[in-house]
């Protein structure tokens, strides 16, 4: 994710923490990870990983249908979750992400209505350092469901979109959006359930695994939607007032839309991925002019971390806040930047295939996102350069950092310029491929620093560089 503050604040605060704030306690130590094969192979110049994993045949189904009011400003849907865990549970856990307090205080709000199910004995909210209602919701079950078993809950909600900053959830004038909108399965596979805290920073706390997803909108007759999945043409209801948008993604971890008076262009890659654009109306860039600069931006990135993880990419371009939020195969972009957009576009592999806990880890996917942006983009590398010397770990969890500004510069700044040295230290070619590895091993799971360790093996030189910055267990 590129949020406003990042471009601009990440050379400032380098230059604060390098004046001598005092670094946290060692990483958190985080569980064996549950990778599907194959494992990577020896890192070297010539290196093969084998094909890349594929998802779980187990993975949850989920079905979202959501309805935005006349106004822009309410959404009210349906989630239904079918749901198959590899650990016992008696229970099922929703984070409700929009209540987190770097998302309500913009006066976003997401309330859980009713719930349906067979084996649903009772529900309710977990606060876990949120806004009112609570940051979770937990789904009670009658008897414990087993390994291998499976049950069906269906969750009403309401969405109450905030005004007048750039988050997950918001509106402006004309358009409306939200990622993260419905209760979102906070399941780690061979973990269990994620009840971590909100925290006061700017950022992702989140774990979720990839789920065959339909979304399904009902908007407007006069806007466009714009979403995760690969949409089809919609239709109308309601006379002509308003229109039906459906998609479908088989593995997506959560799903962002988008909707407003944008206008169109589509694309499609040398490998056949079909990006479409959209910008609102007077925008720069236009929808043809950033459909073309998101498939050179995939182009770039395929030729030293493999296939696209997508069929389709959209990029629906919010008002110029600066920056931008990543979502499986969906991008909110909301600067012109091309820097921002490389940035997103490498989210598609560090997050959306290769998953892992943003707040126990959140250097796995913010970290190798600046570092594959500063592959392609020499001047963010150059921009990164004195993040080294920040006296801080690159693997902090996210209540390990007390403000704003160490966050960027501990996992953005540094951990970036600390994979480019481990880079320039092994080699780019076999640290590449190396990486590589990593990402075909741990697609569609949720990955740990462990995982990374165990690719870059055979280059010690790149694992001693991860272990002084505090990104890797000793």
């Amino acid at each position: 994710m590129s949020r406003p503050w990042r471009n601009a604040a990440l050379a400032g605060a380098v230059a604060l923490l390098l004046g001598g704030c005092t670094s946290f306690a060692d990483t958190v130590t985080a569980p064996t990870s549950a990778t599907a094969s194959p494992a990577p192979a020896p890192a070297g110049d010539d290196a093969s990983c084998g094909e890349r994993a594929r998802p779980d045949p187990d993975r949850p189904r989920i079905a979202l249908d959501f309805r935005l009011a006349d106004d822009l400003r309410t959404v009210t849907g349906t989630q239904t979750v079918s749901f198959t865990p590899d650990l016992p549970v008696e229970e099922l856990v929703f984070r409700l992400v929009p209540n987190g307090p770097d998302v309500s205080a913009a006066g976003s709000r997401l309330v859980v209505d009713a719930v349906r199910g067979d084996d649903v004995a009772g529900s309710g909210y977990e606060l876990l350092g949120a806004s009112d209602p609570g940051g979770a919701y937990v789904v009670e079950l009658d008897e414990p469901l087993e390994a291998g078993e499976t049950t069906e809950v269906e969750l009403d909600f309401t969405l109450t979109l905030g005004t007048g900053e750039f988050e997950r959830v918001g509106a402006d004038e004309g358009v409306s959006w939200w990622a993260s909108g419905a209760p979102l399965l906070a399941w780690e596979p061979s973990v269990g359930w994620a009840r971590d805290p909100f925290v006061p920073v700017s950022g992702e706390t989140t774990v979720s695994p990839a789920a065959d997803t339909t979304v399904r909108v009902e908007a407007p007759a006069d806007l466009t939607v714009l979403m995760t999945g690969a949409q089809a043409e919609p239709t109308a209801v309601d006379g002509e007032e308003r229109r039906i948008w459906t998609s479908t993604e088989p593995v997506a971890r959560d799903v962002s839309v988008a909707v407003g008076r944008f206008t169109t262009a589509e694309a499609t890659t040398p490998g056949g991925v079909r990006v479409t654009a959209g910008a609102l109306p007077e925008a720069e860039p236009t929808a043809g002019e950033l459909a073309d600069a998101t498939v050179e931006a995939i182009a770039d990135l395929e030729e030293f971390l493999g296939p696209f993880p997508y069929e389709t990419l959209t990029v629906p371009q919010l008002p110029d806040y600066g920056g931008g939020i990543e979502y499986p195969s969906s991008i909110l972009q909301a600067s012109p930047s091309r820097q921002v957009l490389v940035h997103e576009v490498a989210h598609m592999w560090f997050y959306g295939m290769v998953g892992n806990s943003q707040f126990r880890d959140p250097w796995l996917d913010e970290a190798f996102a600046t570092w594959a942006e500063a592959v392609v983009n020499p001047s963010s590398a150059e921009d990164l350069e004195p993040a080294l010397g920040v006296r801080g770990d690159v693997g902090v969890a996210m209540d390990e950092v007390r403000t704003q500004q160490q966050y960027v510069a501990y996992v953005y700044g540094k951990g970036g310029a600390t994979l480019m040295a481990a880079r320039e230290a092994a080699g780019a070619d076999g640290f590449d491929a190396a990486v590589r590895c990593y990402v075909d091993a741990t697609a569609w799971a949720i990955a740990t620093p462990d995982d990374v360790a165990d690719a870059l093996a055979d280059l010690p030189e790149a694992l001693e560089v991860l272990g002084e910055a505090g990104a890797l267990d000793d």
